[in-house]
């Protein structure tokens, strides 16, 4: 480690092998917390590159408990999280709005970060059992239509940086890896980013590999369509910008996203959504994420039909019909 930490205190990068090579040896335990901690360092000082993370990325889906569901065209709608927000479970809402539209889902999550609930303390909250049970899934996406992966039982060799991790209080590069590790490596992606230079990042890893995928950021900093403003989206093939107009929809102000002050407050909000007794501004921004899913997955289709898709699979409560099912079968 002490050659590699020079190398990358002199100012130079690793190609995709070397990152590769440096993430597995730490994850495998083969270094101290010091030296991890001194690896991480670097890349609070400098943005990590391209190859690098797509090195990174490598490393730790090598690791990670394998999850074929090839047989599966899915999806998962995920954000970095880090953008300061504090949102109601959008991303988790919209992904039940897309099993209810029909669509394979395949969520990978965690609990939060930068709000007070992330995905995991929704399904947790609501008494969804985690687990690593690849027939358990395999069931649950091909009978309901959806299944989720709780980060940590698909990345044990995570654990070896955990520490290290909590000790240094910051956000490290293993914050913006989650969205891009989902073990089944789903054949399409939504992926929220909380900047725009996360978002050119993800954009080239992403053109390197053979997955279908959406990015977007909301101009004005979430990781997410907000309807508080333009949206920047950007495919494999695309770069705009989206208004709240293009959807349908009236700009929303950012109170009306709040996903209050504790695990109970956002899953009150997330039950009144799936019951379509949410507010209208909170069911117009999951059915707008949902929407840009489906667009993502299907991009023949115009945003209207796209938006129609996931407003009858909200209102019509299959979405309702495929939470349900999932947490009863639990």
């Amino acid at each position: 480690m002490k050659d590699t930490l020079n190398y990358l205190f002199s100012g130079n990068s690793l190609d995709k092998n070397q990152a590769c090579e440096l993430l597995t040896k730490i994850a495998e335990g083969q270094f101290t917390d010091a030296e991890i901690a001194s690896f991480l360092t670097v890349f609070r000082m400098r943005p990590v590159k391209a190859e690098e993370l797509s090195g990174f990325r490598e490393a730790l889906l090598n690791l990670c408990v394998k999850v074929d569901f090839s047989e599966f065209n899915t999806i998962d709608v995920v954000g970095t999280g880090g953008d300061g927000k504090n949102t109601f479970n959008i991303s988790t809402a919209s992904c039940f709005v897309l099993a209810g539209a029909g669509y394979k889902v395949t969520k990978h999550g965690n609990y939060g970060l930068s709000s007070v609930s992330g995905a995991s303390n929704m399904f947790e909250y609501f008494g969804y059992s985690f687990s690593n049970d690849i027939d358990k899934l395999r069931k649950e996406l091909d009978e309901i239509g959806i299944c989720f992966f709780h980060a940590p039982l698909f990345h044990p060799a995570m654990k070896n940086v955990g520490p290290v991790r909590r000790a240094l209080k910051v956000r490290t590069l293993f914050n913006m890896m989650g969205p891009i590790i989902n073990p089944c490596s789903p054949k399409n992606q939504l992926v929220g980013t909380s900047d725009l230079e996360i978002m050119d990042l993800y954009n080239q890893v992403f053109e390197a590999g053979d997955q279908n995928y959406m990015l977007v950021h909301a101009l004005d900093g979430y990781d997410e369509v907000s309807l508080t403003g333009d949206t920047r989206y950007m495919t494999r093939n695309v770069e705009d910008n989206l208004s709240p107009a293009d959807f349908g929809f009236s700009p929303l102000k950012p109170e009306e996203l709040s996903g209050g002050n504790s695990v109970e407050d956002a899953a009150a909000i997330f039950k009144n959504i799936m019951n379509t007794e949410a507010t209208q501004a909170q069911q117009n921004v999951v059915i707008a994420n949902a929407a840009l899913g489906i667009q993502c997955m299907c991009p023949e289709k115009s945003l209207s039909d796209c938006v129609g898709e996931a407003t009858d699979a909200l209102k019509g409560k299959k979405a309702l019909a495929v939470f349900t099912k999932l947490m009863n079968s639990n």
